[in-house]
């Protein structure tokens, strides 16, 4: 019992150790990683952020050639980092958002839907000539958007120096 009493006295005598939190918000530190958010208008839908996540909170459906569509699943994401990292039109920035307490998931998700344009000669899609070139990404992915899986369903990479003729592609 006396053991109790010298603890209650010990706790008592440094006074308040708390912050003052959420009556009194801290402001968030230099190079902190928020939630992520995406610019539509710079975003070329290459999908290297989907490739390089390493919880697979982005997620990539190709319904048809000329529309992809970039998922983002907050409640997976671990606020790494990496896909602003790769993103090689700095679409993605990291916010300083870190209050995100919610009762639905849906609440968590964006969504970015990217209307490719169309090589008349080849049939390949493209947003941005140098960039996409570099990837040396082709074909469709068809991650499951609905139920949030990540698939990995694309045969399409091209190895070695492959070039954009010489690719056999069929037109319908």
């Amino acid at each position: 019992m006396l053991n109790k009493i010298k603890e209650a006295i010990v706790c008592l005598r440094p006074g308040r150790v708390t912050l003052p939190y959420p009556a009194q918000a801290e402001p968030v530190p230099e190079n902190f990683r928020g939630v992520p958010r995406w610019d539509g208008e710079k975003c070329i839908g290459c999908a290297g952020c989907a490739n390089n996540c390493s919880a697979r909170a982005i997620l990539v459906l190709d319904p048809c050639q000329e529309l992809r569509i970039l998922q983002y699943i907050g409640s997976r994401c671990t606020y790494c980092g990496r896909c602003a990292e790769v993103c090689p039109e700095k679409a993605i920035v990291m916010s300083n958002e870190f209050e995100m307490a919610t009762a639905e998931a849906s609440d968590l998700q964006q969504r970015l839907d990217i209307f490719m344009s169309t090589c008349q000669r080849c049939g390949r899609c493209f947003k941005g000539a140098a960039v996409l070139e570099g990837l040396k990404m082709s074909g469709y992915r068809s991650d499951e958007v609905g139920s949030g899986r990540w698939v990995y369903r694309s045969r399409a990479l091209l190895e070695g120096d492959a070039v954009v003729d010489d690719i056999p592609i069929e037109l319908d």
